[in-house]
């Protein structure tokens, strides 16, 4: 292999990603190294592999067998890892999903997977009682409660593990074997499983991991994005658990304060953050050199793009360059991005090694620099394909190349820009938001008739929900009513995906068949995007 990465040797034929990420670490000396810490407990690589062998073991009893599937409803602590590597070393696939998404939205994921077992941590076991006990009374579901008290047909992990071996033989998956999916967000519809192979770990690590980051075994990284996330995965996993580094896991939401005493507390040397949060801790009074760490030493960004404001006043305020980038649900990771002494802020930066790009017209005709279409990217992490949605899976995956959906350009030095998406949707703090989705929930209120969400820039150059609405007849806008609205949207659709203004109009740009035209709002409103 010629990418100047080290004899990492490559996945070809016979081999489980278990193997390789958690039994390697062991077996090359690295199994009393701290692997995960969390606010109550830590493991080491040792601990991590008896625990997660316990898992394997314990998987046949329940009779979920190879290629089988289990849903993940996990907060970050260290019983993810724990549940994530013993499925796949089981030959399992490992399922985990947001945790902060509706009743709804679990509901149809659990059913559309048609998960044999639901493994979720005990302070979310109260909010998913409904949906666990809906499916339960039609079909067989396991509900393992990972941590805290279960309920009377649930079962408590320290007990499903209790019977188990620490010895656990790996089932005889392929390199090109599914081990884990992803849901991806739409811009309408339902969401996507997305599957990924055991070998797409190892090339994540491969090329940014080792590639743009240099993860070292001495590193110890800390994620603000949560490990169910593709960018979350590859961070607190996939990249650390590579050379045998340690992670630092935090269950509950961040705020610059936590991530500041986080910092402060375990002296990360690898920070990585969502350009919304970046913003958030540059109007913190406490952020100065290091954001709190003396050893800090690179800070990585994916999500949505960093302004270049907030980059350039990370680099003066903290002393460490923002590495941008941009990745997806459906190549497991970034797979374009700024290097270190090479930044240029408001840029996704390069291809990473083992990936290429190009941008390509509405005919698939390769555009030169300076001109804007649409991202298309070939790499070893592409998804294989979403879950029985055979159109949309021809739709992005087209043979070696995956369809991004997002506008960008690129420069004469083969620096990527990006210009938008090729669609309605846009990302808050890193989070897909479907317009579509916040304006079927505020047509739910009483009060709104009709509505329509664009993306807005903040203060700080940061896409946020803005919403235009009518009212019914006999109700008056009111600040009052404008925060009820707000609130009704965080229960109907997310906490992250209410709209930050909410304007009221007595009428909305349509088509000549009745459908919203979203540009025109966005040109109204800020008329330099048009």
């Amino acid at each position: 292999m010629n990418d100047g990465l080290g004899d990492w040797p490559e996945p070809i034929g016979a081999y489980n990603a278990a193997v390789d990420f958690v039994d390697r670490n062991v077996a090359e000396g690295r199994g009393d190294k701290l692997a995960f810490i969390d606010p109550k407990r830590s493991l080491t690589y040792r601990q991590l592999q008896a625990r997660s062998n316990r898992f394997t073991n314990a998987l046949p009893r329940l009779g979920i067998g190879r290629e089988r599937r289990i849903m993940m409803i996990m907060l970050d602590t260290c019983e993810f890892p724990v549940v994530f590597w013993g499925a796949i070393k089981a030959g399992v696939v490992a399922i985990p999903i947001n945790t902060l998404l509706t009743l709804e939205q679990w509901k149809f994921m659990i059913e559309d997977s048609r998960a044999d077992a639901v493994v979720i941590s005990g302070d979310l076991l109260a909010r998913a009682r409904p949906v666990l006990d809906d499916i339960s009374a039609r079909r067989h579901l396991h509900v393992i409660v990972s941590d805290g008290g279960p309920g009377p047909r649930d079962i408590a992990i320290d007990d499903l593990l209790a019977g188990s071996s620490e010895d656990a033989e790996a089932a005889p998956t392929n390199a090109d074997e599914t081990a884990f999916w992803l849901y991806s967000s739409g811009s309408t519809g339902n969401p996507k499983g997305t599957r990924h192979v055991h070998s797409s770990p190892y090339w994540s690590a491969r090329s940014y991991g080792l590639g743009i980051l240099g993860m070292r075994t001495e590193d110890v990284n800390y994620s603000v994005a949560k490990l169910f996330f593709a960018y979350g995965l590859g961070n607190g996993m996939n990249f650390p658990m590579a050379v045998g580094a340690t992670t630092v896991l935090y269950p509950d939401r961040v705020t610059p304060d936590v991530a500041l005493s986080i910092m402060r507390e375990h002296n990360p040397t690898v920070f990585y953050c969502v350009p919304t949060l970046y913003a958030a801790l540059l109007a913190h009074p406490e952020l100065g050199p290091g954001a709190g760490s003396n050893r800090l030493r690179i800070c990585s960004s994916a999500g949505e793009a960093l302004p270049d404001d907030v980059g350039r006043r990370w680099q003066e305020k903290v002393g460490i360059e923002i590495l941008d980038g941009i990745g997806s649900t459906e190549m497991l990771h970034i797979f374009c991005s700024n290097r270190t002494g090479q930044v240029r802020y408001g840029s996704s930066g390069v291809p990473l090694p083992n990936y290429e790009a190009k941008i390509v017209d509405d005919d698939g005709k390769v555009l030169g620099p300076g001109e804007i279409g649409e991202l298309v990217i070939k790499g070893p992490t592409a998804s294989e394909g979403y879950w029985n949605q055979r159109a949309r899976s021809r739709r992005t995956f087209a043979g070696e190349w995956t369809h991004t959906g997002d506008k960008y350009r690129v420069d004469e030095d083969g620096y990527y820009w990006c210009c938008g998406r090729t669609d309605d949707m846009f990302k808050v703090s890193g989070i897909w938001v479907s317009p579509f989705e916040v304006e079927s929930a505020l047509i739910t209120h009483p009060a709104v008739l009709e509505a329509a969400v664009i993306g807005r820039e903040d203060t700080d150059g940061l896409l946020k929900p803005k919403a235009f609405i009518i009212l019914k007849a006999g109700h008056v806008a009111s600040d009052k009513l404008l925060d009820e609205l707000k609130e009704h949207v965080k229960v109907k659709a997310g906490m992250w995906k209410y709209p930050r203004w909410v304007e009221v109009r007595t009428e909305l740009p349509k088509t000549a068949t009745g459908k919203i035209q979203r540009f025109k709002l966005r040109a109204e409103d800020h008329p330099s995007s048009s």
